[in-house]
């Protein structure tokens, strides 16, 4: 039985901002006495961050959902994954990652529905932005990425060490231009700086806890879409879900594409047979022209987190995974065919 609304933040950015990292450093952070869970929405189909997370460490509970955004479809995979997910954990803070292409909008209008109303109790958003991205019209018109800074009440730009002189006084500018503008900007957001260091935060801001648990202020939305298609008869929280089973075919291997909000995505799943050339693997993502490649892989050197986004490139050292998954993310088609071939090309299928 939930004692209490559960405090609960939604942490948006469009993709590769840095919203993983963030939410893998507040778990580490977090009070020794508290259970926290996490539901972590991915736009392509293999699901990889919840490996990047490094799975349910003590206290800790993550959820995954994979395949675009989770509010849409009457936003039932949410609400199923939410309730699957209290009902598990029961836990003190619940963190919301949405797809760097979700609607932060109407996953905020669906977290406060009447029927959440004593379930979880809305705290800040959280929007990371790299500051340098407002001056790249492809962030600057795509509707997703204004979304986000709109409806956030912490705004956090990430990545500091790599900015220009003018990146800061660029994002502000760019914001003080969008409370002019736009009439559902939150007008009394926070603006915080942080760094990164490799493929972690060298220090987060000393306020940005105390932020976190400030009350959120829920954007006006424009009227949309009818927000469920439950019968009166059903509650979102009798409803089942499974999550998806992968199927290797007789090569072991799974590939998933998906398309939505002016970008496509193609995944692929290799079982724990393949091995992956570390060395050659890097240089062929470092020729990549995507806008964002991830994975999580078994390579001859160990087992490896790879974060592409828009030729800057990160690597960690990971514990354990069950398989290897890779992940490109384009405003443009992908061959998946070549694409394919050339992974198959970079790894070889051990024999046990």
């Amino acid at each position: 039985m939930i004692i209490k609304p559960i405090a609960t933040n939604v942490i948006t950015g469009f993709l590769g901002v840095g919203k993983t990292t963030l939410i893998k450093r507040l778990l580490a952070d977090k009070p020794v006495n508290e259970k926290w869970a996490v539901l972590v929405n991915e736009f392509g189909e293999v699901g990889i961050d919840a490996a990047l997370l490094g799975g349910s460490g003590e206290g800790v509970e993550i959820r995954e959902v994979a395949g675009g955004c989770m509010c849409c479809a009457a936003g039932v995979p949410m609400q199923v994954a939410i309730n699957q997910l209290i009902a598990k954990a029961k836990p003190d803070r619940l963190l919301i990652e949405p797809t760097g292409l979700g609607h932060p909008r109407e996953v905020l209008k669906l977290l406060s529905e009447p029927h959440y109303q004593n379930v979880i109790k809305l705290k800040s958003t959280l929007c990371l932005v790299d500051a340098r991205k407002v001056t790249d019209a492809r962030y600057r018109e795509h509707d997703i990425f204004n979304q986000q800074l709109e409806v956030a009440d912490i705004i956090l730009a990430t990545k500091a060490d790599l900015y220009t002189r003018d990146s800061l006084s660029d994002l502000k500018e760019y914001l003080q231009q969008k409370i002019l503008q736009q009439p559902y900007f939150n007008k009394e957001s926070s603006l915080l700086t942080v760094s990164m260091a490799g493929a972690d935060f060298t220090a987060l801001p000393r306020e940005l806890m105390a932020l976190l648990n400030e009350p959120a202020v829920i954007p006006a939305v424009k009227p949309s879409k009818p927000a469920s298609l439950l019968t009166p008869k059903t509650s979102v929280f009798e409803l089942d879900y499974s999550a998806d089973v992968l199927e290797f075919d007789e090569r072991g291997m799974v590939s998933k594409s998906n398309v939505g909000e002016g970008a496509y995505s193609c995944g692929w799943v290799f079982d724990p047979s393949y091995e992956f050339n570390f060395d050659e693997l890097l240089v062929w993502v470092k020729s990549l022209e995507v806008l964002r490649f991830k994975a999580v892989v078994i390579t001859d050197e160990g087992i490896a987190g790879i974060n592409l986004v828009d030729g800057e490139m990160t690597i960690t050292e990971l514990d354990d995974v069950m398989d290897s998954r890779l992940e490109l993310i384009s405003l443009s088609r992908i061959n998946a065919k070549v694409i394919e071939a050339k992974l198959l090309s970079l790894s070889s299928r051990l024999t046990f």
